[in-house]
Formats: structure tokens, sequence, C-alpha cells
């Protein structure tokens, strides 16, 4: 497995070893020692699983409390994969960062507490999986605007296919003021 750094250090890019044949491939997709031993969290307490037609936009997502840490991973199609920093008293505090991933290329991106996550489908369909560090608290989850000019990410869709709670996010600012009324440190 090779773990590389983005551009947003904290959030790390993870190529797993991929074994192919004639028949197909195999890779281990977590192993605790593994992963520990490359500096990444060991423990998960739920793994989630969607599915989306493209243009689908989900995110930017995170919460104000039990923050989670999130490793994803396509299984099926391929999505523009993008973390961003919400870290109030982070000198990189707004700046994002996206890569693609897909059944493809079985890549995996760590996306630490502090970062809000979201991804858009870019094949006909994903099926994209991820393992979190903390259990999903709805009440405390925070959306901020796929499309807020503070933040600036580059989408590979114009006009795309949003949930009521996205379509009506909040911008960076008011997101960022909801995170640190939470229990959590990073902000």
């Amino acid at each position: 497995m090779k773990v590389t750094p983005t551009d947003l250090p904290e959030v790390q890019l993870i190529m797993p070893r991929v074994f192919s044949d004639a028949r197909g491939f195999f890779l281990e997709s977590f192993n605790v020692r593994t992963y520990a031993a490359a500096g990444l969290p060991d423990v998960f307490v739920q793994d989630n699983h969607s599915r989306s037609q493209r243009g689908t936009l989900r995110g930017l997502h995170a919460q104000a409390h039990q923050a989670q840490g999130k490793l994803v991973r396509v299984v099926v199609g391929e999505v523009f994969d993008v973390a961003v920093d919400v870290r109030k008293s982070s000198p990189r505090f707004g700046q994002w960062v996206g890569v693609m991933l897909s059944a493809d290329n079985c890549r995996q991106l760590y996306v630490p507490p502090g970062f809000a996550h979201g991804f858009c489908v870019v094949s006909e369909f994903a099926e994209f999986e991820y393992k979190c560090t903390d259990y999903y608290h709805p009440e405390s989850e925070v959306s901020i605007a796929w499309n807020d000019p503070t933040v600036g990410v580059v989408w590979p869709v114009d006009v795309p296919l949003l949930s009521a709670r996205d379509a009506t996010a909040r911008s960076l600012e008011e997101g960022a003021a909801a995170l640190r009324e939470g229990d959590n440190c990073y902000v």
C-alpha cells in the first residue's frame, strides 16, 4: 500500500496493492495493522454504501458533534471526491482538494475530522463505500454549499442533482460557525 499526502497534507490518498490476472483482481481494502503502521486510523465504527446516478453531488458534509474521519472508495463507476478544510484555526481554512476515485483505479481517500467531504458522480452510476471513525449524528450534520465561491471547488458538473438539504446548504463561514458550536476541538 502506498499513502501519499494531498495538497491538504492531512487528507491522504491511498493506493492499495492490487493483484491482477486473467480472472480479475484482488486487493485488501482495509487491514488494521497496515493502516495503523501508515499512521491512518485503525478504528472505524460504521460502514456506509451509497449508489448514485451521473451528476449526483453529495456534500459538502461535516458534523458538529461526533466528528467523523472517513476512509472512502468507489466500488462501481467513478466519482470526483472532495475534501475542504473547515478548521477555522487552520492556515488552509477553506482550501479544497479533489481526486478521481474509481472502481478501476482502486484508490482510497482518507478525509480526517476537521474536513467537509463531498463527491460528484461522473460515470453513469457509482457505488461509493466509506468507513467512519464515529457514528452518524444527523442532528449536528452541517452542509456547506457545493458552489460556495469562497471555497471555489471546480466540480465536473454545472447543474448537479442535489438533496433538499444540500440545495439549501450554508456558506463556508456559516458552516464553520455551526461546527464551532459543537463539541469538536478541530475548529
